[in-house]
């Protein structure tokens, strides 16, 4: 699960320099002719996209199932929003009052059954100044790959049309999605044996996500690219960053 993290372990640029930064990825997306195309690597979840509003939609499900049997509950997971959320769904819970071991589980298997699915994406929602920048490298001239650790089984279907719906370059000359072939696969795991293949579609000048670890795998790939941590939420445990990854809350920018 990835959300707005409220306080950071990691030294955030000033809104000045994330304008600076945004701006001069976008001018390394223009073409030159002696050179290869200039490729941006976008990870979804908590980086382009935030899926807190999924998670919400989904606790407010279960909570409907509850309104019976455990109605003071049903009550206050009904009241869930983006801000309550933590990357666990029992921190989540605690955070709305419920501290039930037992429902906890049950809620778990409740949304990983809905969360991993297509259905769901319908309720995601851009970072702000997503869509702006990804329009911005690409009409600069870059090939956008939206590379995530979403599957393609269960959920390739709905992440090309969540990006379509949300108004990023999807379906057209330059612009790919890569998903897992599978769920169970680890995300970080499949980024570094992906990350190599980037290569062969251009000269890789960017790479944004929000999971340190992968914003470290970019950063050992192509040392030239500026790999860029989106500070939202990632794993527990996530290792330092690596030294020159930058740090941004979300794609805002000045005009």
């Amino acid at each position: 699960m990835s959300a707005h993290a409220a306080h950071s372990a990691y030294p955030r640029l000033a809104f000045d320099a994330q304008s600076r930064l945004l701006r001069n990825v976008v001018k390394r997306c223009a073409h030159r002719s002696s050179e290869p195309t200039p490729v941006i690597v976008f990870d979804l979840d908590g980086t382009l996209i935030d899926n807190r509003p999924r998670t919400c939609a989904i606790v407010r499900e279960f909570a409907e199932t509850l309104r019976t049997r455990e109605p003071a509950v049903a009550e206050a997971l009904s009241l869930a929003r983006p801000d309550h959320l933590a990357y666990l769904l029992s921190d989540s819970m605690a955070a709305l009052g419920v501290h039930r071991d037992d429902l906890v589980v049950e809620l778990q298997t409740f949304w990983r059954d809905r969360f991993f699915s297509d259905p769901h994406l319908v309720h995601d929602v851009a970072l702000p100044g997503a869509v702006r920048f990804a329009h911005d490298c690409y009409d600069a001239g870059a090939i956008l790959i939206y590379l995530t650790g979403r599957d393609l089984p269960l959920m390739g279907t709905g992440s090309f049309g969540s990006l379509r719906d949300l108004g990023f370059p999807i379906g057209l000359p330059g612009t790919e999605l890569v998903l897992k072939p599978d769920a169970t696969m680890a995300d970080e795991a499949y980024k570094r044996l992906e990350a190599p293949k980037l290569a062969r579609v251009g000269r890789v000048v960017a790479a944004f996500d929000n999971e340190p670890g992968n914003c470290n795998v970019f950063r050992a790939h192509f040392p030239d690219a500026d790999s860029v941590f989106v500070d939202t939420q990632h794993m527990p445990g996530a290792p330092p960053l690596a030294v020159d990854v930058s740090v941004i809350v979300d794609f805002s920018s000045e005009s």
